[in-house]
């Protein structure tokens, strides 16, 4: 074994990650419009952090940019090929939502996963929802 192998599957799924959160959030503005897949009234996607980065949103949808009057959706992007969303993952965005200002108990959630969803409560779209964006 080489030194560090066993480092490059967690790289690299980090990696993924990052590299896949703005191709997300344009397939999402893009589906915008469609009710079916997002909140009413969400014309604007972004994601949230501080400077600790914590708490850390993946996805912010708000009623207008630059600056918004609404948070209309709060969301996470789990692009594993192995792992779906769980309730972990769940419990941790519910808390991060509580940690957005804006946000409440009300705001929706939604969870962008490649593996699928095992969590009830929060809306999912998977890479085939993605991918209509551009259709």
């Amino acid at each position: 074994m080489q030194r560090g192998s066993h480092c490059r599957p967690r790289y690299r799924a980090a990696h993924t990650q990052s590299a896949i959160e703005p191709v997300i959030r344009e397939a999402l503005w893009r589906l915008g419009s469609d009710e079916e897949q997002l909140p009413a009234g969400t014309h604007a996607i972004g994601g949230y952090w501080t400077r600790t980065n914590d708490p850390e949103i993946d996805i912010v949808g708000v009623d207008r940019s630059p600056i918004a009057k609404k948070i209309t959706l709060v969301g996470s992007i789990k692009w594993l090929e192995k792992k779906p969303f769980d309730n972990r993952d769940l419990a941790r965005l519910i808390t991060h939502r509580s940690q957005l200002p804006g946000a409440d108990d009300a705001t929706p959630l939604l969870a962008v996963t490649r593996s699928g969803c095992t969590a009830d409560g929060v809306h999912t779209l998977t890479p085939e929802d993605l991918h209509d964006a551009w259709s």
